[in-house]
């Protein structure tokens, strides 16, 4: 996958291996080697058997590697699946500039939309974190990165919707979008995730939820944020199931398919030639929810 972004810094192994050597000399005869990912903040490198080293690949995400090492080891205890628990802190070095982590790695595949064993017991699965994480009760965590109103995304939406002209219905798309923006505001924010991308969702063998990774955009907001697997991941088939689970009421489920669908419609033209996992999960997202919608 080439570069994605104009201000991406370059990463390789042989970087990861000196950064690794310099810093963390306990670790510096393992094996390194990139772990393939649609992933667009922060490149990932697998560092031996039981480890992972997450780097920015931008100046945006090097907040996200400090709040996941404060916050990660606090959520562990709280939510039923695994998460990433960070070992280390990197520093700026060896002419890279930023911040880095070493985190556990953990074995599981990721998920792909249009190919979940059983769909039902997954919506089940990820319904639970999503109540176990609900209710964290740990102070002062940040703001989500997309949990305030979704009228601070419509800017950037529409805007979206006219370069989508002519390769989508945005007829329809904006309809669900303006839709949703006039759907009732959340009462409470709550912990969320933000951004359950079937990226982020790690199965195992027998396709139950095994992880749930990348907490960059964590913190407190609409809770209609986590709906978001209903349209990125889940055939139609199992999208009451998580409904259900999460007992919905129709205004977070407007929110939380409008939040989707906005999500989508601005990754698609992004990253259309520059990361075509994001770029093809963007299209289906945009045909679940134009779908549901009509």
């Amino acid at each position: 996958m080439g570069k994605m972004h104009a201000d991406e810094a370059p990463i390789d192994e042989q970087l990861v291996l000196r950064l690794v050597a310099a810093q963390f000399p306990q670790w510096s005869g393992l094996g390194v080697s990139e772990v393939p990912s649609s992933g667009t903040v922060n490149a990932m490198y697998r560092l031996g058997e039981s480890l992972t080293v997450r780097l920015p690949r931008i100046a945006g995400g090097v907040s996200d590697i400090e709040k996941e090492f404060e916050w990660l080891p606090r959520f562990a205890p709280l939510v039923p699946v695994r998460i990433p628990v960070p070992v280390g802190l990197g520093e700026p070095g060896d002419g890279y500039p930023w911040p880095w982590s070493v985190q556990e790695w953990i074995d599981g595949d990721i998920a792909v939309a249009g190919a979940v064993v059983e769909p039902g017991g997954l919506a089940e699965e990820l319904a639970g974190f999503v109540r176990a994480f609900r209710v964290v009760e740990l102070p002062g965590g940040p703001a989500a990165y997309r949990g305030g109103a979704l009228g601070s995304q419509d800017e950037e939406t529409r805007k979206a919707l006219d370069q989508l002209e002519g390769s989508i219905d945005t007829a329809t798309a904006l309809a669900a979008w303006e839709s949703a923006l006039a759907a009732t505001p959340a009462a409470a924010p709550c912990w969320v995730h933000g951004d359950l991308m079937p990226s982020n969702l790690l199965l195992d063998e027998g396709g139950r939820l095994a992880a749930v990774i990348d907490f960059a955009t964590a913190g407190v907001g609409d809770p209609a944020c986590d709906l978001i697997p209903a349209w990125n991941l889940l055939p139609a088939s199992a999208r009451l199931v998580y409904r259900e689970a999460l007992g919905v009421d129709d205004d977070a489920w407007n929110r939380g398919r409008g939040r989707a669908l906005s999500m989508a419609l601005i990754q698609l033209p992004y990253y259309r030639h520059t990361n075509p996992g994001i770029a093809a999960n963007a299209q289906h997202v945009i045909d679940e929810v134009l779908a549901d919608f009509s």
